[in-house]
């Protein structure tokens, strides 16, 4: 069951919606910047960080990691 809209990723401080790890983006979606890049399996790959929609949520949230108004 979906949280409350201000529990949604888009509400969050650490949720980036500037560019989805350099490739064009669908209108919701954005970066995850809560964690580290996940790394890759190729020892040359780049860190990515994770791609989540706007309306996502996850356990981390919390009234504190609101953005400031």
């Amino acid at each position: 069951m979906p949280m409350s809209s201000s529990a949604a990723c888009a509400s969050c401080r650490f949720y980036d919606d500037h560019k989805v790890n350099g490739a064009a983006s669908k209108d919701d979606a954005g970066l995850c910047r809560f964690n580290p890049p996940v790394s890759q399996p190729n020892p040359e790959g780049h860190g990515l960080w994770p791609v989540v929609a706007a309306e996502d949520w996850c356990g981390h949230f919390s009234p504190d990691q609101l953005p400031a108004e």
